[in-house]
This record gives C-alpha cells, sequence and structure tokens, in this order.
C-alpha cells in the first residue's frame, strides 16, 4: 500500500470500517456527488477557447493554437527560437511519438531534473473561466516535468477545454473515478510577492507557461 493508502487505512479503521471501500459505499458517494445541487455560478455566456486564451494571456502566459499534433514540434521550436531557448527539453511519453527530430529539438521521456530547461507536458485538461491547465500525476506523467524546468510548454487539446473547475473536477470523475496522488492546476507562470510586495517571477517553478492548443488530435 502507498502511504496515502495506509493513512486513509487507520482512518477507517479507528471508524470501525473495512480498510478498503467496498463498491457499494463508493457508488453511494458517486450517487450523493451526482444528486448535489451545484452552486450559483456567474453567467458564462463566451466561447470557451476564445475565454481561456484571454484568461491564459492576463496571468502571463503566452499561447499557440495548430490543427494538429504532429504540427507541435515546430510551434515548439518556433517559440524556443523566438525567446533564445535551448532546443532541448523533456517531455511525457504520451507526446514521445511526435517527430521532434524534425523540428530540430532533442527531446528525453522521463522525469525533469534541476538541470532541464525545458519541460513538455499534456494537460488532463484546461479550464476556460480562469486560463487554468490541469494535469494529473502518474508514471506516465510526472508533475516534475512541469515543475522544475524554467520553460513550461503545456500541449492542450481544444476538446479538453471546459467551462469552469465543476466541470473539470467532473470530468476526472468520470474518466478517472478517483482522484490521483497529486492534482495540480497551473495559472501561468510560478509568481511571488513576498519581497516588498513586487511580483516576481520563477521564484517558485517556471518562468514561463506557454500552451499550445491543438485542434484536432485524431
Amino acid at each position: 500500500m502507498s502511504a496515502r493508502e495506509t493513512i486513509l487505512a487507520r482512518i477507517r479503521a479507528r471508524q470501525g470500517k473495512n480498510p478498503v471501500p467496498a463498491e457499494a459505499e463508493r457508488e453511494a458517494v458517486r450517487a450523493h456527488i451526482r444528486a448535489h445541487a451545484g452552486s450559483a455560478r456567474p453567467r458564462m455566456e463566451w466561447d470557451p477557447v476564445a475565454r481561456f486564451r484571454e484568461r491564459a494571456l492576463g496571468l502571463a502566459s503566452t499561447v499557440d493554437e495548430v490543427a494538429a499534433l504532429d504540427q507541435v514540434p515546430a510551434a515548439v521550436a518556433r517559440y524556443l527560437e523566438a525567446n533564445a531557448l535551448p532546443l532541448s527539453a523533456v517531455c511525457w511519453a504520451e507526446l514521445a511519438g511526435i517527430d521532434w527530430a524534425a523540428a530540430g529539438i532533442d527531446v528525453a521521456v522521463r522525469e525533469a531534473r534541476d538541470t532541464d530547461p525545458v519541460g513538455i507536458t499534456g494537460a488532463f485538461c484546461a479550464i476556460a473561466e480562469t486560463g487554468t491547465l490541469m494535469t494529473l500525476s502518474s508514471r506516465d506523467t510526472p508533475a516534475t516535468v512541469s515543475l522544475l524546468p524554467e520553460t513550461h510548454v503545456a500541449v492542450a487539446r481544444r476538446s479538453r477545454i471546459v467551462r469552469g473547475m465543476e466541470e473539470a473536477w467532473q470530468l476526472m470523475r468520470d474518466e478517472l473515478g478517483a482522484p490521483p496522488r497529486a492534482v495540480n492546476f497551473i495559472s501561468g507562470p510560478s509568481r511571488t510577492a513576498d519581497i516588498e510586495q513586487t511580483v516576481t517571477l520563477g521564484a517558485h517553478g517556471p518562468y514561463r507557461v506557454h500552451v499550445i492548443v491543438v485542434a484536432h488530435t485524431s
């Protein structure tokens, strides 16, 4: 068992329950969530893709759009060259199959180290209301790739841009059933204003976040 599972099993034991929830118990929780009325929300009479771009730019991210996944390497190369950044990166396994070499980018599929200049990831979904990327941790989607390099490039599918946080969580429940070990929300480059109330980028993570929206992934 993982440390998380061990802790939860101990809590359940103190409650007089079996260490592992039965399927009936899980279904009861799912039914409760489905029946729960949503909280009041602001009007969302905007196009999700346009809203995501607007909000992401407002958070100091940059945004590009390509028609298909095989156009991503060229788009990444243009971004790196325009910012005088190295054509070297680490990426998630789901992006390993596209032709990075043709765009002149040296890409390794592994967890990131603090010496890696660029990390390229996918995104579980993107949230239009706030311009936020939602990523889920797993063996093939290590969080280090978005956290350690100074430049984070995220590939987001247009069809996975949802309206709000509520839709993002519901999508995760529908597709995974239970949350992974970590769920990360990325809203632009890392920043802090702890020192003299001056906003500083890159204090606790990447200096740059560049999002490439892919219109078609088939």
